[in-house]
């Protein structure tokens, strides 16, 4: 994914079909929004195989159609070993999907892994809240986290663009 003078975002979830796809769609267009296609790649996937192939949750893409954002073509997937070499940023949603990925991280993996909500600043949650069990307020309480992450990182996207 990363050739050149681009780099690359994959953001991870436990299936794939809430948070990540979220995170995926909101960071894709402000890529395009900031005249980036091309030199930044997104990608989502889960720790888990529960709903590989499957759409977003419909309460994830109803959410997202609300404010904007199209997350009809995308597709749960799982994460593999090769996108630890793939990736320049892997993003997890949550302590747990963290310690998972460390844990199927193979040894000399470039991929800069960490949690997503470390680029919304101070005060931001350390975690997004997985909706899938709750309430439909708990789709825009993602999304709502999700924009704040993205824009931060698009900052720090836009620094390492400029070095490159």
């Amino acid at each position: 994914m990363t050739t050149g003078k681009a780099l690359s975002v994959l953001f991870v979830c436990l299936g794939n079909i809430c948070r990540s796809p979220t995170a995926h769609g909101v960071f894709l267009r402000l890529i395009e929004e900031a005249g980036l296609e091309g030199r930044v790649a997104v990608d989502s996937a889960g720790t888990a195989a529960y709903h590989i192939g499957k759409a977003p949750d419909p309460r994830t893409r109803e959410a997202a159609v609300r404010r904007g954002y199209d997350l009809s073509a995308l597709r749960a997937r799982q994460v593999e070993p090769e996108d630890f070499q793939r990736f320049d940023y892997i993003l997890a949603m949550d302590n747990s999907n963290l310690a998972d990925l460390r844990d199927l991280a193979p040894a000399g993996g470039r991929a800069r892994v960490q949690l997503f909500l470390e680029f919304a600043g101070s005060g931001a949650p350390s975690e997004v809240p997985d909706p899938y069990y709750g309430g439909a307020d708990g789709f825009d309480q993602v999304l709502d986290l999700v924009e704040g992450a993205a824009r931060g990182l698009l900052v720090e996207i836009n620094q390492r663009l400029q070095r490159l």
